[in-house]
């Protein structure tokens, strides 16, 4: 079978070229040795999670289609931000996150360079660009730059979290920047595109564009 997925589908369809799925994971769900899944234009925040691998005969293939943008994103927009004095603020209901919260998992690695503080999985980004965080709301309101970052004049757009039992609360230094005019994401995912049980092989995998996942790696995020 070929499946085909487009952001103007439905999960509700049969996945033909006409009458498209909406989400990659409905196709992941169905397809079978030998399946092809073609994703359309658009930006999927999802977590692609196969159930089922291909043969080595018969591999599943999942690709973009030809000369198309597609993008798979462990991050969401948030639009719900408020003032805090100089700064903003936005709070998140835990269950939004399901059961895992990036921002209550904390980075670790003996890759990771020494710090006197810590860092988090979760990340704020600004037009795509991963904010920096801080180790208090005061760094945020008064951030310094850091003339060792990749980007020292970027540098001071950053951030800080707090998590409690029922909410996720992020602080964040726009540098003048409007967060509510929908340019601004959070991680909420772990992966884009990982099979959650093992034994899913002969899988192929091209075309796309995977960013934002909330994984133990430093910055720049990865996959």
């Amino acid at each position: 079978m070929h499946y085909h997925v487009s952001k103007n589908g439905s999960d509700f369809n049969s996945g033909t070229e006409e009458q498209p799925f909406l989400t990659i994971s409905k196709a992941a769900y169905i397809a079978k040795p030998g399946d092809t899944i073609t994703v359309h234009e658009g930006v999927y925040r999802e977590w692609v999670s196969p159930k089922s691998g291909g043969t080595k005969a018969q591999p599943i293939v999942y690709q973009a289609a030809d000369g198309e943008n597609v993008v798979i994103t462990g991050a969401e927009v948030i639009t719900d931000w408020v003032r805090d004095g100089d700064i903003w603020k936005t709070e998140i209901d835990n269950q939004f996150f399901g059961n895992f919260n990036p921002y209550n998992e904390v980075l670790f690695g003996d890759w990771l360079f020494k710090t006197d503080r810590v860092l988090h999985l979760g990340e704020v980004y600004l037009d795509g660009r991963a904010m920096y965080e801080q180790a208090s709301i005061e760094d945020v309101r008064n951030p310094k730059k850091s003339e060792t970052s990749l980007e020292p004049e970027f540098s001071t757009f950053a951030w800080y979290s707090e998590v409690d039992d029922h909410k996720t609360t992020i602080y964040a230094n726009f540098q003048g920047e409007d967060p509510t005019k929908g340019n601004v994401e959070i991680n909420t995912r772990r992966f884009c595109f990982w099979p959650e049980n093992p034994g899913r092989n002969y899988i192929t995998v091209r075309g796309f564009t995977m960013k934002q996942a909330a994984t133990q790696w430093a910055p720049p995020t990865a996959l």
